[in-house]
């Protein structure tokens, strides 16, 4: 994992500065046309609605959304990294592993599986260890080997998920807190309603509600390309995982295969010796 963030951190560093440079114009669209466009006359308010819907949002609705932002970003670039393919079957190694087996060098392709840390790896790894037992054994302990490891990587998405629930509450919350302050405003007793300030809660609210919903649409999405992608890899996995306890069970059946335990850890199963005493006759 670590070699697969390094040989990736130019990749990132140059999407990072990417997604930067594009905040930075729809933040501030007049930057990128300076040269093109006579300067506006200053105004005491903003006409950019990226930065006046920053603005709206406040300190601490801010502040929870930004990090809803980074804690998706950073969920999405963990499970990019994980879920690629040559992560799950490398490339080469169903071959390499077909040539050693149909070699009859069990232990030597038992080593390779266990030394191998990608998802087959670690399958054929549990079948080959309990393949002594039958191959519907083997079977049984690849199966729950995969499903555990499937399980893990639908814990991680399933975090996209809650940010994709969080977004909308949170959004919900801030139309709430907006309103309030608006109400507030238009309930003072003796006074007219500052309409400075019933735009201010407004927009805030709408804001916050907007944001919100911006951030959940993209982690719908994703939530969805993972699950269907998890699945996928899973079922590809088992797959050749299978067809090669199989391959490597026939294998080891025939003569001068050696027996299936070659395959996984030496165990001793030798049964105890029993020697068989005379019983005594009874006395006529």
């Amino acid at each position: 994992m670590t070699r697969s963030l390094r040989s990736y951190a130019p990749s990132l560093r140059a999407l990072c500065g990417i997604a930067l440079a594009l905040v930075a114009l729809c933040a501030f669209p007049s930057l990128g046309f300076a040269q093109d466009e006579p300067a506006p006359v200053s105004s005491g308010a903003s006409e950019n609605k990226m930065v006046f819907i920053i603005q709206s949002i406040g300190w601490v609705f801010g502040a929870v959304l930004l990090g809803c932002s980074v804690w998706l970003i950073a969920i999405v670039v963990l499970l990019f990294l994980d879920l690629r393919m040559n992560n799950a079957i490398p490339a080469g190694f169903v071959d390499e592993f077909t040539d050693i087996v149909n070699k009859r060098k069990f232990k030597e392709a038992y080593d390779m599986a266990r030394g191998d840390p990608s998802m087959l790896g670690r399958v054929l790894t549990a079948g080959m260890a309990r393949l002594q037992y039958g191959i519907e054994d083997a079977r049984d302990a690849s199966l729950n080997t995969l499903e555990s490891i499937k399980s893990d990587k639908d814990s991680k998405n399933n975090y996209t998920a809650v940010i994709a629930s969080l977004g909308p509450m949170l959004g919900l919350v801030g139309t709430v807190f907006g309103m309030i302050g608006a109400f507030m405003e238009l309930g003072k007793p003796g006074t007219t309603a500052n309409p400075a300030a019933l735009a201010s809660n407004v927009a805030h609210a709408l804001s916050v509600t907007l944001i919100g919903i911006g951030i959940s649409v993209p982690a719908i999405t994703f939530n969805a390309f993972f699950r269907n992608r998890i699945t996928r890899i899973c079922m590809d996995v088992g797959h050749i995982a299978d067809d090669l306890l199989t391959q490597m069970y026939h294998n080891s059946k025939k003569p001068g295969g050696g027996g299936p335990n070659l395959a996984g850890p030496s165990v001793a199963t030798a049964a105890p010796s029993v020697t068989a005493t005379p019983t005594a006759q009874p006395p006529r």
